[in-house]
């Protein structure tokens, strides 16, 4: 009989089985494996490698979750947006925030437009962003030119940064599927490019994370400063930036490419906040608000930057770690029975804080 091959999404380990099987327990981790949901062979040609399981945390076994349904009646986020093709007249303060919930495939999450919004309110009620600064790409909006395709989000970005000056603070946000790919460059320490899915990417292909580190972090410069804000599977250095902050040894540790690739600004700065490390899982979950689907670095860090406002890079650091472990003991993100399934009682999700420069995390304080 034929078989196939797969890769469980947890312990990575590589399976053998009948291409009839329906479901296989994973010899290593031993977690039940869907078999029907392994990439066929176009979406391996197009280098993908498996789908983060972010969207099953709690999707099918909660009550009362919003459903993010497009909707034609729904309020553009986009308040008279500057031309994507215009640099003339920006605002000092510019944001790019992509929330992909994946609507009409099996991929689909529920808390990615209600992570979006809350972003979007963040800055322009904390930070003072303009609504006419702040780009939104989500399957909401019904002009196409803001739906989240592999094509959109990179002319967004290049917009994101295009004839940046000094004094310029931009923010990146994204929420959505994250996943890994093997690197063939020899630019990751760890063997593995990181990316990030576009509502396309079966068709069109992922974003990897050379692919942004060449868009929005090399042409920074000198006085610039970019914060990339990313709730999504994998997430750890997406950035690539050359600097990772191991917060239990209180330093930052070399992620510079063994390649010698060069991966800096042009003497700006740009800063990543991430969901959780390289070789981890996201969350979402309805257990902030009891109804509605929210990601849970992005509902934690609004929380704690409304709640706290001027705090240092290490001070929210701690913060989220504390949020984060404090549901987790209060058995709230979802299902405890599920979550132990998978992770044998631990989130495995730490946020991960990455610069293109080392600094004092709990002397700067975080200010987009």
């Amino acid at each position: 009989m034929d078989t196939k091959k797969i890769q469980c999404y947890h312990c990575r380990q590589r399976l053998s089985i009948k291409t009839n099987e329906a479901k296989v327990k994973c010899p290593g981790c031993k977690l039940l494996l869907e078999c029907s949901s392994s990439p066929s062979s176009y979406q391996q040609q197009k280098g993908f490698m498996q789908i983060c399981p972010r969207g099953n945390f709690g999707c099918n076994i909660m009550k009362k979750i919003r459903n993010d349904e497009i909707s034609p009646n729904k309020r553009s986020l986009n308040t008279k947006p500057f031309s994507l093709s215009s640099s003339s007249s920006r605002p000092s303060r510019r944001a790019v925030l992509c929330g992909v919930s994946y609507n009409k495939g099996k991929f689909r999450l529920k808390g990615t437009i209600n992570d979006v919004r809350n972003m979007r309110d963040l800055l322009i009620n904390s930070f003072k962003f303009q609504e006419e600064g702040i780009i939104v790409l989500t399957e909401e909006e019904k002009d196409e030119m803001y739906s989240p395709t592999k094509k959109n989000i990179q002319k967004a970005l290049e917009w994101l940064v295009n004839d940046c000056r000094k004094g310029d603070s931009l923010v990146f946000y994204f929420s959505g599927h994250g996943l890994r790919q093997p690197d063939f460059n020899n630019d990751e320490t760890d063997g593995f490019d990181e990316t990030i899915c576009p509502v396309d990417f079966l068709k069109e292909g992922m974003i990897i994370d050379n692919d942004i580190n060449s868009i929005i972090v090399k042409p920074l410069k000198e006085g610039v400063t970019l914060h990339a804000i990313v709730d999504a599977c994998h997430s750890g250095t997406i950035l690539d930036l050359e600097y990772v902050y191991n917060k239990y040894q209180m330093t930052w540790e070399d992620n510079r490419p063994p390649s010698g690739a060069r991966k800096a600004t042009d003497g700006g700065l740009a800063i990543c906040l991430s969901a959780c490390q390289d070789n981890q899982l996201a969350s979402d979950t309805s257990a902030f608000t009891g109804n509605t689907m929210n990601g849970v670095m992005t509902y934690v860090l609004a929380e704690i930057v409304n709640k706290h406002p001027g705090l240092s890079y290490g001070d929210l650091l701690d913060l989220i770690y504390e949020r984060i472990e404090e549901v987790k003991k209060n058995d709230c993100l979802v299902n405890t029975n599920f979550l132990r399934r998978f992770f044998k009682d631990k989130l495995s999700q730490k946020p991960t804080l990455s610069s293109s420069g080392r600094f004092e995390v709990y002397k700067k304080h975080f200010i987009l």
